[in-house]
């Protein structure tokens, strides 16, 4: 029972958050002649010792206490004698628990918020400086039509832009102090509920005990921004794996992001970005076992919610990391415009805008259009060349509506430059979106 019932070994992640909210508690409790002043002024002094010393030592793990609320008021007991009881007054375990924990998602998720930025400004500054580098664009992983690396890198930016908003408002959303639900029924003392927020720099006090002390979807909604966030790096990170392959070369990794070999000395290895693809799968993992554990928890506490903070502290831990890592390689990464355009040139990724010609010069209609440019494709592949390297005689062959205005559409330059619609990936329209998301950064032009 001793060993299964002890949460000290990972909730003494929590210390800072414990005291913190405790001086709240005790400040209120004297404001409202609950406590004595001076006895509140010896527990405020003791708390402001504890921190020093576990600031100075860590936290000195006992079983026997349980976990960081007993530690600490343990500690307080032998620093200010019987006073220390006076602190536990109108609250429980359970409520403290539940601020504790608020405390910490509502840091992390400003941690993640705050690394994210920085990845956001990294992408942004590397697709300006190749807003005109041509590269394919693939669906099926096969070349679809050339597109701008700008573009693409941009596309990561909205994704990152996203999960911000995610952990904005799920920090919005649990933003209120449950402190003063004591243990799910409130408290008979004359608290001041709202007091304790402010100072906790909550929006207020939550307005049902019983949901104040069983809730965890502040955890909940941390691990899902999280994980969609692990998603979308996991994503880039397996563009990065690619890029570095041989078959590929659109990117040499740097040396402070890949590994070499124990027996191969000619290997560059992504092992940071397999190791952030990797990480996704632990994150989604930790999101699912909280689920498990709250599914089907009558109100208001039970014990298997002391299992909320283990997941939560890894899946931040490993997003921390797969952010930096996924920042330092955008940053750093170097990219191989040649070898870019000279897959883009492949493929016949520009099929797509002779279909296209044919509809607006030709007035055909597209599935006429489709059909035409397949059998334009076809011969193109029956040549070993381009579509560009195609002879008018050989285009008017298949259909004589065909002049030679359509070698303008030909070239990747042209197809990517043509792609000007809002959002498109026309160099000019990458640009506008690069100028609006520096504002969004509060960077400058």
């Amino acid at each position: 029972m001793r060993e299964i019932n002890a949460s000290i070994p990972f909730d003494k992640k929590l210390w800072q958050h414990d005291i913190r909210a405790s001086l709240a508690h005790v400040a209120m409790l004297a404001d409202q002649g609950i406590v004595e002043a001076e006895d509140a002024k010896k527990i405020v002094d003791g708390l402001n010792q504890i921190a020093q010393e576990f600031e100075k030592d860590g936290v000195t793990e006992n079983l026997d206490l349980e976990d960081i609320h007993m530690h600490v008021e343990a500690r307080l007991s032998e620093i200010v004698g019987p006073v220390a009881g006076r602190l536990h007054t109108a609250r429980s375990r359970n409520d403290q628990v539940a601020t504790d924990f608020r405390l910490w998602v509502r840091e992390a998720m400003d941690m993640a918020d705050h690394a994210l930025a920085a990845l956001q400004k990294a992408l942004v500054d590397r697709a300006e400086e190749h807003a005109d580098t041509i590269m394919p664009g693939f669906t099926h992983l096969q070349s679809a039509q050339p597109v701008s690396l700008g573009h693409h890198l941009m596309a990561y930016y909205e994704m990152v832009r996203r999960d911000r908003s995610r952990f904005a408002d799920a920090r919005r959303r649990m933003n209120e102090s449950p402190l003063g639900a004591a243990a799910l029924a409130g408290t008979g003392f004359p608290i001041d509920r709202d007091k304790t927020a402010s100072t906790l720099d909550f929006d207020g006090p939550t307005a049902n005990s019983l949901d104040s002390v069983s809730d965890r979807d502040f955890a909940l909604d941390y691990l899902m921004a999280a994980t969609q966030c692990s998603l979308h790096l996991s994503r880039l990170a397996e563009e990065f794996v690619i890029w570095a392959s041989q078959p590929f070369s659109f990117v040499k990794l740097p040396d402070s992001f890949s590994t070499g070999s124990s027996i191969m000395p000619q290997k560059r290895n992504p092992d940071a970005a397999e190791l952030v693809r990797g990480h996704c799968g632990r994150i989604a993992g930790a999101m699912t076992a909280l689920v498990i554990t709250m599914k089907g928890l009558p109100l208001a506490y039970s014990k298997d919610m002391q299992d909320d903070k283990p997941p939560v502290f890894e899946a931040h831990d490993l997003l921390g990391l797969s952010i930096a890592a996924m920042t330092g390689m955008v940053a750093e990464v170097e990219f191989s415009g040649q070898r870019m355009r000279a897959l883009a040139e492949s493929g016949y990724s520009t099929a797509t805008d002779f279909a296209d010609w044919l509809v607006r010069e030709a007035k055909l209609p597209f599935r006429e259009a489709h059909h035409i440019t397949g059998a334009v494709v076809a011969l193109a592949e029956d040549q070993n060349c381009s579509l560009a390297d195609l002879t008018l005689e050989q285009f008017q062959a298949i259909d004589k509506r065909i002049d030679s205005d359509v070698f303008s559409v030909l070239s990747v330059d042209a197809s990517v430059a043509s792609r000007s619609s809002y959002g498109g990936t026309a160099p000019d329209q990458v640009r506008v979106q690069i100028a609006k998301a520096r504002s969004a950064l509060g960077l400058e032009s």
